[in-house]
């Protein structure tokens, strides 16, 4: 019979991947995870910030940054104000980095909520790829019948039916907390 867990286990790690996307999402609250993606220069490679400082939230919109080594706060601010898509302006004060939150504007969550929308579609793709690996890996089967075929096609369709609902759900979420004022 079709081993469905290999094939649940992939759908399963794109939406975890899709749920990790969505955390560094801005919803104009500070939260630590905003600066996941920001990399910095230091000691010759670019190293993720988590790894080079501690992350805090100070207030409700306020980001703190501890570096480990005092002497890589410039090299971590630039890091920040070169992400364009974060849209954030650090202060430092020699020991520790400041990173105000602005709130959001109504068309700037807009622009986020369509942004975050280009990765449920990258989501959906990526379990369509693995329905139709799944497919003709059960094609190419010459053991099964041809009713053990329709049964796996008719699984592994359950099976991204309830993916794509969970990715739909998850995103319904984050429009909202984006969308909240």
């Amino acid at each position: 019979m079709f081993d469905s867990d290999s094939v649940k286990l992939e759908m399963s790690a794109v939406v975890d991947n899709f749920k990790e996307q969505m955390k560094k999402v801005r919803t104009g609250r500070a939260h630590p995870d905003m600066l996941a993606s920001v990399r910095a220069e230091v000691y010759g490679q670019m190293t993720p910030l988590n790894q080079i400082s501690n992350v805090t939230v100070q207030g409700g919109n306020m980001l703190l940054i501890t570096p480990y080594d005092v002497s890589n706060i410039a090299k971590i601010s630039a890091a920040i104000r070169a992400d364009q898509s974060l849209g954030l302006n650090p202060a430092d004060d020699g020991r520790v980095i400041r990173v105000p939150i602005p709130p959001l504007t109504e068309e700037r969550r807009k622009e986020i909520v369509k942004t975050a929308s280009t990765k449920v579609e990258e989501a959906k793709i990526a379990l369509r790829k693995i329905r139709d690996d799944a497919r003709k890996d059960i094609k190419n089967t010459k053991e099964f019948t041809e009713d053990d075929r329709k049964s796996s096609e008719k699984e592994i369709d359950e099976m991204i039916k309830k993916f794509n609902t969970e990715i739909d759900k998850l995103f319904a979420e984050k429009e909202a907390d984006i969308m909240k004022i």
